[in-house]
Order: structure tokens, then sequence, then C-alpha cells
């Protein structure tokens, strides 16, 4: 079996791709010469979302698997076959003096999506969230040699931006995962159960959650907008200003929209005024 063939035999790409993403990923902004890693970051963070997110792999498979992806990336298998992106990830964190720290989190943060698929309250999926996303901020700072001090507003940016793609997948999560990462506690508390997550229509209850959600959201996008102006880095401040106005963009909409009944997403217009916003708040300020 060759690479490409050992590869999928491990992997099971989704077709998703950086297009399908809230955020630009290593856009024109970027320096050139550091969005080759980018690109080896997202493949990687991409092939072990997939396996989380397959729905005909058992727990146990995908832990199995992710388990191989955090070996690889970290240097402890170096010739196990299907591996391979986690393999063409390792020399690129060696030259940018990256951790693998923030590889390893996201495999943490999917093997708990094997198993995990209820979040008591807010705090139980900030920790998951601190897992899942914060990680991809945190490498893009490392990988430009930004001072940790921008991390609690990176995280914060991470953070919503998970909670956003949460809501906007709050549907297909419960009807092919059964995975609900809306708070249970607040659930309870407005009278709502999970199964109103197969209708055809957020109910109020449901639609009271959310707002809860959009709320606790906007509270992190405060401390979010505080990134741009803490990074010595003006091609990077300029992506993270871009990306919380996506961010901003996005959490209105969802106040406007159901996404119980279809998916809710800013269309390409939308998305570039977005940059043209993030660009134009750091050159100006």
């Amino acid at each position: 079996m060759g690479q490409d063939g050992a590869a999928l035999a491990v992997e099971t790409p989704s077709g998703k791709g950086a297009r399908d993403e809230n955020f630009p990923v290593g856009s024109f902004l970027l320096a050139r010469r550091l969005r080759p890693h980018v690109a080896l970051f997202y493949a990687f963070a991409r092939a072990i979302d997939d396996i989380a997110d397959n729905p005909n792999l058992s727990p146990e498979d995908k832990i199995k698997r992710l388990d191989g992806f955090a070996a690889a990336v970290t240097g402890r298998i170096t010739d196990v076959p299907g591996y391979e992106k986690a393999y063409r990830l390792r020399p690129s964190l060696i030259e940018t003096h990256v951790p693998a720290k923030h590889c390893t989190d996201l495999v943490a943060a999917f093997k708990q999506d094997a198993v995990k698929l209820r979040y008591s309250d807010w705090d139980d999926l900030m920790g998951y969230c601190y897992l899942s996303a914060a990680p991809v901020g945190r490498y893009l700072l490392d990988l430009h040699g930004e001072n940790h001090d921008g991390w609690p507003a990176s995280d914060a940016l991470c953070n919503a931006l998970q909670v956003i793609n949460h809501l906007q997948d709050c549907a297909d999560d419960y009807r092919n995962l059964n995975r609900v990462y809306l708070p249970q506690d607040w659930m309870a508390a407005e009278g709502a159960d999970v199964s109103e997550l197969a209708g055809a229509h957020a109910s109020p209850g449901l639609r009271r959650v959310m707002d809860r959600c959009l709320d606790a959201t906007e509270r992190l996008l405060v401390l979010a907008r505080e990134l741009p102006q803490r990074l010595t880095s003006r091609r990077l401040a300029m992506e993270s200003a871009a990306i919380v106005e996506i961010a901003v963009a996005l959490t209105a909409k969802l106040r406007r929209q159901d996404p119980v009944a279809r998916r809710v997403e800013l269309g390409p217009p939308a998305f570039l005024l977005c940059g043209i916003k993030g660009v134009w708040e750091v050159f100006h300020r």
C-alpha cells in the first residue's frame, strides 16, 4: 500500500477544506514564508477533526487513530504508515520552534469528542474549547514569535469562534453524532430538550439557550478585540482583526436567524467586508 493509500486507511476525509472555515486559513495577510507552515498545521488539524467527526467509527477506533497522530507529531513513531500529515508537520514545528503541545492539545480535544456527548455548563464547554480551539491561535502566535501576553485575547477569540461554530452546526451535530455542545444547565433552566435539535425550527426555549451562548460569546469578543493591538506582527494583527470582525458578524447573524432551520453563515461579500474592516482598523490605529 502506498503512502496515499495508507493515509486513507487511517484518515477519514470529510471533504471539508479551508474554504469551509469561519476564518481565513493562511491568507495573503500572513507572510508568504509562513503560509506553508500554516498549511501543514491546518492539514494535520483537519485530518484529526475528520476522524473525531466520523459517525461510522467506534469511539475506540477514533482514539486509537488519534493517539497515532499524537505519537507521530511528537516523534514517538516515525515510520508507521497512515500518519503522513503528522510526519510532515513535525519538521515544520522543529524549524519554526513551535511546541508540539498545540497539536497534542487538539488531539486531546478530539479524543474527548469521541466519548463525551454533553457539556454540563459553560465552564465545562470552555474547558473543551481551550483544547479544541485555543491551540490554533497559540500556534499562530508562536509561529510569529509573539509574546505569550497575547494568549488570553487569542484564546478568547478562538473560543468564541468555536462556540459560533457549535451553534452553526448544532442540528447536524445532534442528528449525525448525538453530540450537543449547548450547556445542559442552561437547557434545563430554559425548559429545552436536546431532541428539539432534530426539529424543523428552534423552540422558544432552545432559542433562549442559544441567545445565552451568544451573550457569553460577546463577552469573549470584548477581550478578543484587544488581540490585534497586542501583536508586533502587523500582518498577523490584520488577520486577527479581520477574524474578530467575522466573529462579530456571525454572532449578530445567529441572533437574527435560526441555525436549527438552516446553517447560518456569511456570504462572500460579507466575509470580504469583514476582512477590509479588520485591515482598515490596523492601518488606522
